[in-house]
């Protein structure tokens, strides 16, 4: 009997300590918050017989209530989480293109006039935003992105070949690379850029008039993009 007048004892400080602090703010929409309270302790004291079954029962409901408002709150972080990352699949991008993949040197130019280069060895295209046909990148999502560029010749000594191309936004030269001299066999350029682009922008980079750019598998001539933070 002493036993059990002090173990309700002991649940009624417990109990009593445990409702006077702050309640909890979860609020999980589809898990209403109970409506009728946990039988106070002094109830139990009451009916020493039945301490023991009620300290059991009130304990059993404390349990189902948080088990309930966790439940809920786990179930709305999880959709959020499902949110966030369908989204950041779907502004993934990002691609890189080679000249050719051929084992012979190839060379593209020059040309009498300004063209856009046309490569031909994809490395990657993540989510299909750069077109072979018209070697552009069509921007999928306004953000920034980080655009690099790499042209490369090989071309007799005093031939007076250079290598160069601009990396063009909408039609507008935004870069140039030059890398002309013609006392050596070989010539090379490389840019890197980040820049803020807007969903339909076309970036592709152009061979100017003259100009020549040289390569085989090796891939020494590169374009290369890839978002690195939506801004929409």
């Amino acid at each position: 009997m002493r036993a059990t007048v002090l173990l309700c004892l002991l649940h009624a400080a417990f109990g009593q300590y445990f409702w006077d602090e702050p309640t909890y703010t979860w609020e999980g929409p589809e898990i209403p918050k109970p409506t009728s309270t946990i039988p106070e302790p002094s109830v139990c004291l009451q009916d020493q017989a039945s301490c023991g079954c009620c300290l059991m029962q009130e304990q059993v409901q404390r349990m189902e209530w948080f088990f309930n408002i966790t439940s809920g709150e786990m179930s709305k972080e999880l959709k959020k989480t499902k949110m966030i990352l369908d989204n950041m699949r779907g502004s993934r991008s990002a691609f890189s293109v080679a000249l050719n993949n051929d084992k012979s040197f190839n060379c593209y130019g020059p040309f009498d006039n300004d063209r856009l280069i046309t490569y031909k060895h994809v490395f990657i295209n993540l989510g299909g935003s750069y077109d072979l046909q018209s070697s552009m990148f069509t921007v999928p999502r306004s953000g920034v992105y980080s655009l690099s560029v790499t042209i490369y010749v090989d071309s007799p000594s005093g031939s007076g070949m250079a290598a160069c191309a601009h990396l063009h936004v909408n039609g507008k030269a935004v870069s140039a690379l030059l890398e002309h001299n013609g006392q050596d066999l070989e010539d090379s350029g490389t840019i890197v850029a980040a820049l803020k682009l807007k969903a339909g922008d076309q970036v592709a980079v152009s061979l100017p008039k003259g100009c020549v750019v040289c390569d085989h598998s090796s891939h020494y001539n590169t374009f290369t993009g890839f978002l690195l933070y939506a801004t929409d």
